[in-house]
């Protein structure tokens, strides 16, 4: 379980990295990260350069491929997940609320809902660290603020698969061309992938069979890893600046999240070193 544990983090920890390296290469904010507003950030390449930087520092550190001596890595998991967070309140809810010319379609709450399971995972990968009585000790207010946050990591996280369920019913006729040509019936797929994503959602919030089902559900996302993302990355590794090869990493980062979420069981005292 230990190890299991781990190789969640690090895939949390990579798609961090993959993000910050994606924001680096296009020098602007990814939709999910940051939405259209505030529009201003958007026009100078300093702000996302700099995130991006920041972003794959904290990626490197939660992943685990490097000790760094006097970094806490709990602590690095709280405050990226009150970053994540932090972005949802104060530039996507604004850009979906506030009446304003705007892009409209699916993608803004998708863009939102997304970032929340960013922060979600990281308060996710917070939680799978123990909290050593001395540590407690010296912990600031703040920090004890954020750490009661890790519970609300799993419900953030579980949002957005409840939203990928959805949207195999809202959008059943487009996903089913994205399944495999070897795979007979495409459209059976697409419902019982739908079925699936949702039956695991509600899984994560209400804590019903917690640990198989999220177990089942980190397989199911590393196939799609497998089958789904790195062909279409490998077919289109150029498109926006090599977005699809960051969608792929992205699919592992989520099927991180999910391995710790089973390991520990959603909850701070079944933690793992």
């Amino acid at each position: 379980m230990k190890e299991l544990t781990k190789i969640g983090r690090l895939f949390y920890g990579i798609g961090i990295v993959a993000l910050g390296i994606h924001q680096l290469i296009i020098k602007d904010f990814r939709s999910e990260i940051l939405s259209p507003f505030p529009e201003w950030a958007h026009h100078f390449n300093i702000f996302p350069i700099l995130t991006g930087i920041a972003l794959i520092l904290t990626g490197i550190i939660i992943s685990g491929l490097f000790k760094i001596k006097f970094v806490d890595t709990k602590k690095t998991c709280l405050y990226l997940g009150f970053c994540f967070l932090a972005l949802v309140l104060i530039s996507h809810l604004p850009y979906i609320f506030i009446p304003s010319p705007k892009v409209s379609g699916p993608q803004i709450l998708i863009s939102a809902v997304e970032e929340l399971a960013y922060s979600g995972g990281a308060f996710v990968m917070a939680g799978s660290f123990p909290t050593n009585v001395s540590d407690k000790n010296q912990t600031s207010s703040f920090t004890s603020f954020l750490e009661k946050l890790i519970p609300c990591g799993r419900i953030f996280y579980s949002l957005l698969i409840l939203l990928f369920g959805c949207s195999h019913f809202l959008f059943a006729d487009f996903i089913a061309t994205m399944i495999p040509k070897w795979l007979p019936t495409p459209m059976f797929w697409t419902y019982f992938t739908g079925v699936a994503l949702i039956c695991a959602a509600i899984s994560i919030i209400f804590k019903i069979a917690i640990k198989p089902i999220t177990f089942l559900l980190a397989i199911m996302l590393f196939l799609f890893f497998l089958l789904f993302h790195m062909p279409y990355a490998i077919a289109n590794p150029s498109t926006e600046g090599g977005n699809e090869i960051v969608r792929t990493i992205i699919a592992l980062l989520f099927c991180g999240i999910a391995l710790v979420i089973a390991v520990t069981n959603g909850s701070k005292k079944d933690s793992f070193s």
